[in-house]
């Protein structure tokens, strides 16, 4: 049986028969939206959660501030900004008025070309000197606006809080510990200070036990305290709009949501989770799995953390992860180089910090994983891994592991869109 995966922008094939199929575990079917025009404007004029289009919100002269996604999300907003513009400026918004926000987080800054490309080469030209990406270190361009009732600090970036209106755009997909993407997203850890993520992100860690709060779970909101301290946040920001898109697998828009911070948000999510979960009645002894073109390891730890939601205790992934920036952030690779899930605990209880959180993880899945990628033999042990030359020698290693674990008849899943697709294991 032969098995093709994506690997960066190329596909890599292996022949396959010691293991017993059970499922390609894959994100579901959904139609592109036929007239995208029709349903953005629809979706922004019949507004989830609010008795008020956007268009009657907004005042003609106000300042409004578009918050859009970094190069790391894929969110297709660059079809959604002329017709907000276009709707915007028949309000007496004019697009002098107007200024994006790239909502980094900690992530690294997008490139002039990066920006160009997320925005539209068309908006981006419009609005050259208008666009603006957040400094989560940068005090001078921070501001306090509340504190939340878990006790975290809301510092955000000044241009938002400034703003007469704030509109939050992004993609929903389900999260490892937001719950969601998107909506909530935007403004903590979207526009937050580090500080203030380094708060809401401890929440990560159970409050008495050295571990990982059980409480903290992918596709979950109410009762996981990390997402609902950031829906917190983003009332905080004073965020007056969202616009939400939930793409097919193959990469364009099946949903728009529009309308209120939390309920459009919802909306967004329901819709994403019957896209991207997906119910296994088992779990496999081995799991094979794309994080497709992610860029670097902290974005393809997605794909592994999936991955792990489908393996049995002591089974092996194989994980095909290119990673041409290798492991991503210098602080993930820091607090790899604890080297232990214990040390890394006692860092995350002195300092939070999210490439703690996603180090963490790391430790947990790296020692049962096999990795074909463009990153280096000495970073992928730091994590714990194995790095294989190819898909298959890494399914050689992964067959003799299973073996000398004695599990001579093994089964497995295959995860072609493994950083987006979801496990949840029946009971």
């Amino acid at each position: 049986m032969r098995v093709s995966l994506p690997y960066g922008d190329d596909v890599v094939s292996a022949e396959i028969d010691w293991a017993e199929p059970l499922a390609t575990l894959d994100v579901g079917e959904a139609p592109e939206l036929p007239d995208l025009d029709a349903a953005v404007r629809g979706a922004i004029e019949h507004p989830i959660g609010l008795d008020r289009d956007l268009y009657e919100l907004v005042s003609p002269g106000e300042r409004v501030v578009v918050l859009v996604s970094d190069m790391f999300r894929q969110t297709c907003v660059d079809q959604i900004l002329p017709i907000l513009i276009a709707g915007l400026d028949r309000a007496g918004v004019c697009a002098e008025h107007i200024r994006f926000l790239f909502a980094t987080g900690t992530h690294r800054a997008p490139t002039p070309e990066e920006q160009a490309s997320i925005l539209g080469p068309a908006v981006y030209e419009q609005f050259r000197g208008r666009i603006f990406v957040h400094d989560p270190n940068d005090a001078a361009n921070l501001v306090h606006v509340g504190t939340t009732s878990r006790g975290t600090p809301l510092e955000i970036n000044r241009r938002a809080h400034e703003a007469d209106r704030l509109i939050a755009t992004g993609a929903v997909v389900l999260h490892y510990f937001g719950g969601y993407g998107g909506g909530r997203k935007s403004i903590l850890p979207g526009i937050a200070s580090a500080r203030t993520i380094a708060y809401n992100h401890a929440m990560n860690l159970d409050p008495v036990a050295d571990r990982r709060n059980p409480e903290v779970r992918i596709g979950v909101l109410d009762g996981n305290p990390v997402a609902e301290d950031m829906l917190e946040g983003g009332r905080l920001a004073g965020a007056d709009y969202i616009i939400n898109t939930v793409l097919n697998r193959h990469g364009r828009i099946a949903g728009v949501f529009a309308g209120e911070l939390d309920a459009a948000h919802r909306a967004a999510a329901a819709f994403a989770h019957g896209l991207y979960a997906t119910a296994i009645a088992e779990q496999a002894d081995l799991v094979i799995a794309s994080s497709g073109a992610a860029q670097n390891f902290v974005q393809s730890h997605k794909a592994l953390y999936n991955a792990y939601q489908a393996v049995k205790p002591g089974g092996r992934i194989v994980l095909l992860s290119e990673c041409r920036e290798g492991l991503g952030d210098e602080q993930f690779v820091q607090w790899l180089r604890l080297a232990t899930p214990e040390r890394i605990i006692a860092g995350l209880r002195k300092q939070a910090e999210i490439n703690g959180q996603t180090a963490l993880s790391t430790l947990e899945k790296g020692p049962m994983t096999f990795f074909v990628t463009e990153m280096g033999r000495d970073d992928v042990a730091l994590m714990g891994g194995t790095k294989a030359a190819s898909l298959e020698q890494a399914l050689g290693l992964a067959r003799r592991a299973l073996a000398d674990h004695g599990v001579k008849e093994p089964t497995r899943y295959l995860m072609p869109s493994a950083s987006y697709t979801v496990p949840f294991l029946e009971v």
